[in-house]
Parts: structure tokens; C-alpha cells; sequence
């Protein structure tokens, strides 16, 4: 088979295969072209070709996220591999395993004036789990080594991004037949620590607490986790909260924490609030539930997974149990069966019925809005689909809503930045085109990354809805800016684009609502799959409305008895 003629680029290239890397997202450039060349050939590993390197690097990840394996990321060196680094931040804090490789110029170029050349060594350390520096003198036996043990950091239990900084010489386009053996994939021995006998009692004491939440924040669909905490809800002591990022659905907990957190008022917040906090999976979007945890802290709080084990978001750890969250719950029921139950998750589950019923009669009513525009929004996304949430105040939107069990959601909850919303949904298009992906994405973030839509793929399962509030209406949601005389030019940056004639310039089919009815006469067309089109795009406008006091009522609404 073809490869370049660089023997540490051959090296390189096939260890990151036996390592479990079938996928590439490469950018256009020439430093990078052996390392190109060398995957582009490789009959294991599958190229994609991205101009924008912000946006490659987010597609990459969100690669990654749906076919849960380590994926590259290929640049020419310079300032692209500056524009991974959002991408890298935010795979880092969802833990996701994005594999950067940056081409680089040999040392003795660096800082000495020559293009394209900056210091590439070291820039993303404080966000990445490893980085090894190559260049064509590297030994060959090496080579192969140390890059399978930085993979092994990404594969064996936690993740993450790792990076691969590669100096080339030139000539970089010389190719040159090597031998069609392909390398054994690794079969990596995972293995996950158990809880010792020290821990097994703390948790025997701390069981004995009467007050119990469990708190669920971001996770993939895990089915056996999902059982497992339907056998812990039996125990009415227990109040299990999740949002729908969490992709936990069952009629025995709490979903809409927001919601429910409505109808508790201040003389109650001590009753419902926690002896013992047990917390799983990662970000939690509820500003609420933060605040009103760090008000009211537990006596105990059990941070549960092996990421970030010095994580302390309550102001109120006691105890990481660096353990898989099943395990830990299958623990929980072996230990538990002599604890006395309490109503205090009844409790939580009967606000979350009162808040739900409140909040179905608002909707009834509701004006056209973005409260309104969401609802409908997720009302008429096809079953099974994968649902993803751009940042701000959709993410927060969505929450409102009882998740759909046959949905799977995701968000850049990592970081939480409205950058590369669209290029991760783009991403898990590309992974799972056999799957219908639906966006829901504000207009500042549809604008902030419409560069998403810059590459040649037909992707005809994606379809994107744009909330056009005319500007970043988060900024009104919460309180502070509201009131602030910069904010309609400074925050919420009010403007009067429209995403159209952007659909239009990269073969999107366009479509456009202002009003309930609108909607759902675009909806067939929208939703109808056609294999000789592509992406389709749904502007919705609520620009003239006050979105944010129509939530202000919906929550009055809710807290009202």
C-alpha cells in the first residue's frame, strides 16, 4: 500500500491504528501533508477534510462522542492548531477522546522568522491528558511506544484529549510503497478500581443519613446504569434529580430541576434540602440546584466517578469514590437493605407532579415565544432521534421539558461556550448517518459557527432549527444584565440578520416560521427525508417578542398556588 516515505510517519500512523484511531479529520495545508498522505492511504482509517480548524476540531469531537473511540485531528503548523483549542477545552472537560496531531517546522526554526511558525510545544497543557513531541530523528521503537502509551491514558478508564506534535522536513509529498500487513488492533484489558473495605464503611454510615439526593449531570446512554437507578428509587428516602443531558428517563424521579425547584418556597428549602448528596456524571446545567445546594450544603457529599475526583462544585465534598457509576449503585443495593426508608424522594417527586401539571397549563396558553418555539421544536422531532442543544438559554429551555426515552441528548456542556454547537452536530451526523440528528441553536451561536456547514458532505439525517431572538437572549434570562444600560449592545448584541441567505451560500435547504402555525406547516417538509438533498435548516423568529418575560410568567405560573 501507499504511504508517505517519512519511516516515523509510517510509525506514527500505525500505531495510532493498533491503537483503536479509525477516524481523521484533517485540514488542508503543507507541513501536514506526509501525515495526510499517510492517513489518507491507510485502508483502517477514515479521512474527512475540514478548511477551518475551529470548526474541524469540534466535528472531531463530535465524531468521538457518538462512535466512542479516540479521533485525530490534523493540522499544518502555525496558528491552526490554535484554533483546536476550544475543542480541546471542551473535550477535556467532558472527556472526550480527541487525538490532536499538529505538524510543526524543525526546532531550529522556531522563533527565527520563518511563516507559519510559532512555539506549538506545551500550549494546550493545562487541558490535555499527555503530549509527546517527534520529529524525523525519533527513534522508531520509541515512536511506537510512547504513542501507545499516551492512548492507553485516553482508553483504559478515563479520557480526554491527548496531542502529538510532529516537526516535518521537507520534501513532505514523497510517497513510497510498504507493505500491505495491516497492524493488530490493541485489545485493551480495561479495568476499573473497587471500593475498599474503608470506603465500603463510610458509605454504611452515610446511608444512615435520612435525607438522600442523588444528582445526575451530563452522561452517554448507559442502559444498565438506567435499571440500576430504577432499583434505588424503590427506596423512598432516595430523591434522584437528573436533567436531560444525563439521558436518564423514568417516571420515578425529578427530570425538570428548574421546574420543580419553583414550587418550593424559602420556609420549605430546609425540608427538601440534603443530609447526604451523591453526585454522577458530569456538568449540571441548573444554576438552581448549584445555588441552592451551596445555600443549604449537605452533611456529606459523594462525588462518584473517576474524573476530577477533587472536583468540588457544592463548596461541600467529603468523599470521592473513584469507581464506575455502577458499580457504585450495584454497592449501594448490596449495603442498603437494612436501612429504614423515609418519604423525603416522595416529597420531591410529588413537587415535580405539581410543577409538570402547572406548567402543561401555561403552555396551553402560552404566547408565541422561544418558550413556545421549543415546545414545539421537541414536540415533532421523530422518535429515536439524537437531540443536540446549543448553549445559553436553549440548553436551558430544553430543561423545562420532560426528556423523550427514546431520545439521546447531547451539549457542549464541558465549557459551555456557545462555540461549536453546530460543528459537533455536524460531527455525530457524519458518524451516525444511518441516525436523524436534530439541532436546536440560538442564532449568535448558528452565526459563531455556521462555518460548520463549509465542507463537501451530503448529510441528509441532520436537520437544524435556529431560534432567532435577535440576539443573545440568555443575557435576559438572567438577571444581572437585564437591567444593566450596556446590554442590548454589549450582552444580549442585539442585531437583525437572519441565517438564509448563510443556508443558501452552502446548499442548505432553508426553511422560515414566525408563528406556531408556521412551524407546523414546515414540519413534513423539514423532517422528510430525501437522499438526493442535504442539510435542512428551520429559522424560527421571535425577535419582536419579550421571550424573557413570558418565562418570568411561566415560572410565576408554576410557583403560584
Amino acid at each position: 500500500m501507499i504511504s508517505s516515505d517519512k519511516k516515523m510517519v509510517q510509525t506514527f500512523v500505525s500505531a495510532c491504528v493498533r491503537a483503536g484511531m479509525t477516524t481523521v479529520v484533517c485540514s488542508p495545508g503543507s507541513r501536514n501533508s506526509s501525515l495526510v498522505i499517510a492517513f489518507d492511504e491507510h485502508p483502517k482509517i477514515k479521512t474527512y477534510v475540514i478548511h477551518d480548524e475551529r470548526s474541524a476540531a469540534f466535528i472531531g469531537m463530535g465524531i468521538a462522542m457518538e462512535i466512542n473511540k479516540p479521533v485525530g485531528v490534523l493540522c499544518t503548523s502555525g496558528s491552526a492548531m490554535l484554533n483546536y483549542y476550544p475543542a480541546v477545552a471542551e473535550a477535556y472537560y467532558q472527556r472526550i477522546p480527541l487525538v490532536v496531531i499538529s505538524a510543526d517546522r524543525p526546532e531550529k526554526w522556531i522563533n527565527q522568522g520563518d511563516g507559519q511558525t510559532i512555539v506549538q510545544k506545551g500550549v494546550y497543557t493545562n487541558h490535555i491528558e499527555g503530549e509527546i513531541h517527534f520529529d524525523e530523528n525519533s527513534d522508531l521503537e520509541t515512536v511506537e511506544k510512547s504513542t501507545l502509551d499516551l492512548f492507553s491514558k485516553i482508553t483504559l478508564q478515563s479520557k480526554g484529549p491527548i496531542h502529538f506534535n510532529i516537526a516535518l522536513e521537507e520534501p513532505l509529498y514523497q510517497t513510497t510503497e510498504i507493505s500491505d500487513e495491516l497492524p493488530q488492533e490493541i485489545d485493551w484489558n480495561k479495568q476499573y478500581p473497587t471500593l475498599n473495605s474503608e470506603e465500603i464503611t463510610v458509605i454504611k454510615k452515610g446511608l444512615e443519613l435520612p435525607k438522600k439526593m442523588i444528582l445526575i449531570g451530563q452522561m452517554p446512554k448507559n442502559p444498565y446504569f438506567l435499571e440500576v437507578l430504577k432499583i434505588i428509587a424503590d427506596d423512598t428516602s432516595f430523591a434522584i434529580l437528573v436533567e436531560n443531558t444525563s439521558n436518564l428517563s423514568s417516571m420515578k424521579w425529578v427530570h425538570c430541576i428548574d421546574r420543580t425547584l419553583q414550587t418550593i418556597n424559602s420556609e420549605e428549602e430546609l425540608d427538601f434540602a440534603p443530609d447526604l448528596l451523591i453526585t454522577f456524571g458530569g456538568a449540571i446545567v441548573s444554576k438552581r440546584i448549584k445555588a441552592y445546594l451551596r445555600k443549604h450544603q449537605p452533611k456529606a457529599h459523594w462525588k462518584i466517578g473517576i474524573d476530577f475526583p477533587e472536583m468540588n462544585t457544592y463548596e461541600a465534598l467529603t468523599n470521592s469514590f473513584q469507581v464506575s457509576e455502577a458499580y457504585f449503585l450495584d454497592t449501594l443495593i448490596r449495603i442498603k437493605s437494612d436501612i429504614i426508608p423515609n418519604n423525603y424522594g416522595s416529597k420531591w417527586k410529588q413537587r415535580d407532579f405539581i410543577a409538570q401539571e402547572r406548567a402543561e397549563q401555561f403552555l396551553i396558553n402560552t404566547p408565541f415565544s422561544d418558550l413556545k418555539a421549543i415546545e414545539v421544536s421537541l414536540d415533532c422531532i421523530p422518535e429515536g432521534s439524537h437531540i443536540h442543544m446549543g448553549n445559553s438559554s436553549i440548553v436551558r429551555y430544553c430543561q423545562l421539558f420532560n426528556p423523550i426515552p427514546s431520545m439521546t441528548y447531547f451539549s457542549n456542556r464541558g465549557t459551555s461556550g456557545i462555540d461549536g454547537s453546530v460543528s459537533t452536530a455536524v460531527g455525530a451526523a457524519l458518524a451516525q448517518p444511518q441516525l436523524l440528528h436534530v439541532l436546536i441553536v440560538g442564532d449568535i451561536s448558528f452565526f459563531y459557527d455556521s462555518n460548520a456547514l463549509w465542507n463537501k458532505y451530503r448529510l441528509n439525517n441532520l436537520r437544524i432549527v435556529v431560534i432567532n431572538n435577535g440576539g443573545g437572549g440568555i443575557f435576559n434570562i438572567i438577571k444581572g444584565p437585564r437591567t444593566s444600560k450596556q446590554n442590548a449592545d454589549y450582552f444580549e448584541a442585539k442585531h437583525s440578520f437572519k441565517t438564509e441567505h448563510i443556508a443558501k451560500a452552502f446548499g442548505v435547504d432553508y426553511f422560515s416560521a414566525g408563528s406556531e402555525e408556521e412551524m407546523m406547516a414546515n414540519m413534513a417538509d423539514f423532517y422528510a427525508y430525501d437522499e438526493n438533498s442535504g442539510i435542512k435548516l428551520l429559522e424560527i423568529h421571535t425577535q419582536a417578542i419579550n421571550n424573557h418575560l413570558i418565562l418570568d410568567e411561566f415560572f410565576e405560573a408554576i410557583q403560584s398556588t
